[in-house]
């Protein structure tokens, strides 16, 4: 498990297992966010066994699937969402952290300046560099 952190309440991670849920409940995280269709993983990572492992350890687990295909306002409006009433630090996981990434980034446009936003993703690994002209409001 890779968790790398783009704010302070927001982090992200590849895909994520079962039995990675105790380390993440034990690293304070209190949501788990599922970015990661079912289509793409076994049954054994599905975000039903990932649910019942999260919820084992008493962490809240939320799912907002996404593919680039389906990456809508309203998705990054639930992620939004989500990461609002977390009540704590937010771990979202897809396959590379990308889809998270971009998720999170297009919702802090507007609130933090595009370069920070560029900036905190590369600290992590994630280029969103790409994305500039929709975080700056073009």
């Amino acid at each position: 498990m890779q968790i790398r952190e783009l704010a302070s309440d927001y982090s992200v991670s590849p895909q994520i297992a079962p039995e990675d849920l105790a380390a993440v409940a034990a690293a304070g995280f209190k949501t788990v966010l599922c970015n990661r269709p079912d289509a793409e993983v076994p049954p054994e990572l599905s975000a039903a066994a990932i649910r019942a492992a999260a919820e084992a350890v008493g962490l809240h687990f939320v799912e907002n699937p996404v593919t680039h295909q389906t990456l809508t306002a309203e998705v990054v409006a639930a992620q939004s969402a989500a990461m609002a009433d977390a009540g704590g630090p937010v771990l979202a996981y897809c396959a590379s952290g990308t889809r998270s990434t971009i998720l999170w980034s297009l919702g802090q446009a507007g609130q933090l300046p595009a370069d920070e936003i560029i900036t905190r993703a590369a600290r992590a690994g994630y280029d969103m560099e790409g994305l500039r002209a929709r975080l700056s409001g073009g």
